[in-house]
């Protein structure tokens, strides 16, 4: 069916069909609600290897990655060393994180992105973007291939700006918990566990047309680097 061709009704009925339809979102959202608070019970392992990062105030620990917090959000962006900019569609995350760095701190979470790329090129690539959120280097580390965010051992693709390949690397999610110097790896996700976080998804599923994908060769063909719609 078109969408020109749609189904139109009354008011009234439509107001049956709507709190139909609100019953099976309310039921849906105290599903996603047990399934967090599975997510938060989970075992949680203990991070044993030491890692230093590289940020604008120097090298880190992982520890001090938390900011004085106890809890640590991480996405696992897509850039490794020799690429020329970061990945399209991490990008089309990064742009719904925005209000992350003023709000997770008021509930003792501090907020990173992380990747293999070298900090510098890191930097410059944020400017690009106009992003301000904290995005540090793993460089040097084995940090994403033991975490499961990159491949182990990693190589440069040949041609770096058409190697977004999830066999390289890989998009996810990360969060820690800190008691002290100690550190805990307490959940990670990847693939369609990180559409959680993204509000641009969210908004298109409620439109008419939804995502619109179908049409193309994988579903998110569209998406570009925001500066060059």
């Amino acid at each position: 069916m078109s969408q020109t061709n749609h189904k139109v009704v009354s008011q009234e009925e439509w107001n049956k069909l709507r709190a139909e339809l609100l019953k099976k979102e309310k039921a849906l959202t105290r599903q996603r609600d047990e399934l967090t608070a599975e997510i938060r019970n989970l075992p949680w392992v203990k991070i044993e290897k030491e890692y230093l990062f590289h940020t604008t105030d120097g090298e880190k620990t992982l520890a001090e990655l938390f900011d004085g917090k106890s809890q640590l959000f991480v996405y696992h962006f897509m850039f490794g060393p020799g690429w020329t900019e970061g990945c399209p569609s991490c990008s089309f995350w990064a742009d719904n994180f925005g209000g992350f760095r003023y709000h997770l701190p008021q509930r003792d979470v501090s907020f990173k992105l992380i990747s293999r790329a070298p900090l510098e090129d890191i930097q410059k690539f944020k400017e690009r973007m106009g992003w301000e959120f904290d995005w540090v280097s793993s460089y040097g580390t084995d940090f994403n291939s033991d975490i499961g965010a990159s491949a182990p051992n990693p190589s440069p693709p040949k041609n770096p700006d058409a190697a977004y390949l999830e066999d390289i690397e890989r998009p996810s999610i990360s969060v820690f918990y800190r008691e002290g110097n100690q550190v805990y790896h307490t959940y990670f996700t990847t693939r369609r566990g990180l559409e959680a976080i993204n509000t641009i998804y969210a908004a298109l599923d409620l439109v008419p047309k939804g995502r619109d994908e179908s049409r193309q060769p994988y579903p998110m063909a569209w998406v570009r680097h925001h500066d060059k719609y």
